[in-house]
């Protein structure tokens, strides 16, 4: 199966944009032709790493924290009784009128005064909302509860921030760390040990094998530096190639699952989005297949990914959801036996949103473990380098001079 991406127009003449899994372009034109869709566009979508060089833009530059303020004021307005026209009235009054949340609002509330749905009006005039946000809205426009549903929905992506920052947070020490140990052996061979390397030529004895190591190392970073520049950038830029290519990435997310600790990082994080937003989906009202479509946008591993399409495939052969999970074997055991013990008593919500609660607690535990792991091997790593780099040129410095140990 593959990811494509969609635009195609409605009935009343609106675009409609989106994707699909399908085996080729033709199912999905047929897919789309079904649902009373007139195709424009079809083509392969072109997925992303969630958690490497990857920056998640839209066309208005619309950021998440702006999206969360929005959603969580409205929520507040709404739920104090004002009806949303005057709620969209009071934001636009209380944002600056040169920003783009400001505008946004506005052409909002003139699709809104004309008879458009929130959920609607919202789609249309930016792509910063994801398809989750709107179908919760619109479920929620449906039963009557867009107060309760936009109160869900500020809850949802404060805590997807903070899982977020959960893990950027943890990974600036160590990063930092990494940086002082090379730029501090870097500057070492580059600045230190050309210093002393014509004070070695001049002596004319033969070195001590660890300082040949250091002085060559040295001798080849000042003439060739460039090539570590070069190594770097084709670096870069294949790791990019392959995290954003379907199957290329595939196998680079299963290295990454296999990986100690941080496979385990990963696959917690994408086990407490997908709960968090299936449960929440599930008790707006919004049926399981449709959630589970949703969902896969969620998630950064496509690993994880093909086992939630197979979930959805069980549930379309009449089966349930948690055998699939089960038998992939990628998302955790515990989870698993949640969303099944869930499917057994009818509360599938609840099952579904103490795991994300579970797992949410257990990601950050991980997090710390690894961070007392790494902290200070890195420390030891950087000063055996240091210590070492030092004690090859101090034992030059004695072999020249005929002194001994």
């Amino acid at each position: 199966m593959t990811l494509f991406s969609y635009k195609a127009v409605n009935a009343e003449g609106a675009v409609q944009e989106g994707t699909k899994e399908a085996k080729d372009e033709a199912a999905v034109l047929t897919f789309l032709q079904t649902e009373g869709l007139i195709p424009i566009n079809v083509s392969q979508s072109s997925l992303k790493s969630a958690y490497l060089f990857s920056v998640k833009k839209n066309k208005d530059g619309l950021s998440q924290k702006e999206i969360s303020l929005f959603t969580k004021e409205l929520a507040t307005l709404l739920q104090a009784g004002l009806p949303i026209d005057r709620s969209l009235n009071v934001l636009m009054d209380l944002i600056e009128e040169d920003s783009k949340i400001h505008e946004l609002i506005k052409n909002v509330l003139q699709q809104v005064k004309g008879g458009v749905n929130l959920a609607d009006a919202l789609e249309a005039e930016s792509d910063a909302f994801s398809r989750f946000y709107i179908n919760m809205l619109r479920a929620g426009e449906a039963g009557g509860s867009v107060d309760v549903v936009l109160g869900q929905l500020s809850e949802y992506l404060e805590k997807s921030k903070e899982l977020k920052d959960t893990v950027s947070t943890a990974l600036i020490y160590p990063i930092i760390l990494v940086v002082m140990a090379v730029g501090s052996v870097f500057l070492l061979l580059t600045f230190v040990v050309p210093q002393f390397t014509e004070m070695f030529e001049s002596a004319g004895k033969e070195l001590p094998l660890s300082t040949q190591i250091v002085v060559g190392t040295a001798e080849w970073l000042q003439s060739y530096w460039w090539v570590l520049l070069i190594v770097g950038t084709f670096t870069y830029f294949t790791m990019r190639y392959e995290l954003s290519v379907g199957p290329r990435k595939e196998r680079w997310d299963l290295v990454i699952l296999s990986i100690p600790m941080f496979g385990e990082i990963v696959r917690n994080m994408n086990t407490t989005n997908f709960t968090r937003t299936l449960g929440t989906l599930l008790s707006n009202g919004v049926p399981i297949l449709t959630a589970l479509g949703i969902v896969k946008g969620t998630l950064s591993n496509l690993v994880l990914v093909k086992a939630v399409s197979e979930a959805e495939e069980n549930l379309k052969q009449g089966k349930d959801m948690s055998s699939a999970l089960i038998e992939s074997g990628q998302f955790p055991k515990m989870a698993t036996q949640m969303i099944k013990m869930g499917e057994e008593t009818g509360k599938m919500e609840e099952m579904l949103e103490r795991t994300a609660n579970t797992y949410d607690k257990q990601l950050k535990i991980t997090i710390e473990r690894m961070l007392a792991m790494m902290e200070p091997i890195l420390i030891v790593v950087l000063g055996l380098l240091i210590a070492g780099i030092i004690i090859s040129i101090l034992s030059a410095i004695l072999s020249v001079n005929d002194l001994a140990f």
